[in-house]
């Protein structure tokens, strides 16, 4: 990664974020709720560093609030992909046959559906609390997970080691999950990459259209969708959440594309 200067960047960048969304409540106090209705969209100040929004709240500390409830769900909804996907994606590969036909035509049935449209179905069933928001969004990717999980399976299951490990009397769990499965992580880890700047843009559309975090609980998407009827009076609103998104985003698109450079051994 120290050879990669692009890479090396994108993770200090996030990391900045990740420890300013979680570790600046403690250092910049101000409450992200609390309204002021005699001081609203007011310019930056000591008070408030960077002003307040239509309804006299601190921005910044909605900013980091907000990055704290993006970014969060964006890990966890990938980790909830990470585990569907590579279950279904490994079984399939491995065992072959009959399962291979049965689940991979569940993910192609997945994947036949947009993401987007089957995410609002889904929140329009079961509700928009940030749980039900973390598990739809994550099951929204879990298929392109199995699809690459199960064509690495496939790849390493003739191997020889693999082979070894079955004339010793290995479980098939115990070869799929400790031998094989170690072998596909570098191409899972890019798609997790990539699935987590997916998974910040469809938290923060759903957001944006009301339909996913619901005020008074910030996230940068409900910052953008109050700013927008503010946004000639003070664009500013619209920036701040709106430059967070556009970094993160392009912070992890661009650690994806460095993972794979690392793990492809035709780039070194």
């Amino acid at each position: 990664m120290l050879s990669h200067p692009v890479g090396l960047l994108a993770i200090t960048v996030l990391a900045m974020m990740y420890l300013t969304a979680f570790l600046g409540p403690l250092v910049y106090t101000a409450s992200p709720i609390t309204t002021d209705a005699l001081n609203t969209t007011a310019s930056p100040s000591a008070e408030h560093l960077l002003g307040t929004d239509e309804l006299g709240r601190d921005v910044l500390a909605r900013l980091m609030y907000g990055g704290r409830i993006t970014l969060m769900i964006s890990i966890i909804s990938m980790l909830v992909a990470l585990s569907i996907g590579s279950l279904v994606g490994a079984m399939a590969g491995y065992h072959r046959g009959w399962l291979e036909v049965v689940l991979m035509r569940v993910v192609d049935t997945f994947m036949a559906i947009p993401s987007f449209f089957l995410i609002l179905a889904a929140l329009a069933v079961l509700g928009n609390s940030p749980p039900i928001v973390v598990l739809v969004v994550g099951l929204g990717f879990w298929p392109q997970v199995a699809r690459i999980v199960h064509a690495e399976v496939t790849k390493i299951r003739n191997f020889d080691f693999v082979e070894a490990e079955r004339a010793l009397g290995a479980s098939s769990n115990r070869i799929i999950w400790r031998h094989i499965f170690p072998q596909a992580l570098p191409a899972t880890a890019v798609l997790t990459t990539l699935g987590i700047a997916w998974s910040i843009l469809t938290e923060t559309g759903l957001s944006y259209l009301g339909l996913g975090i619901q005020p008074p609980v910030a996230s940068w998407g409900n910052m953008l969708q109050n700013a927008q009827t503010y946004f000639w009076v003070k664009p500013a609103l619209a920036v701040y959440p709106g430059l967070m998104i556009a970094v993160a985003v392009l912070c992890f698109n661009l650690l994806g594309n460095v993972l794979r450079d690392l793990t492809d051994p035709r780039t070194r």
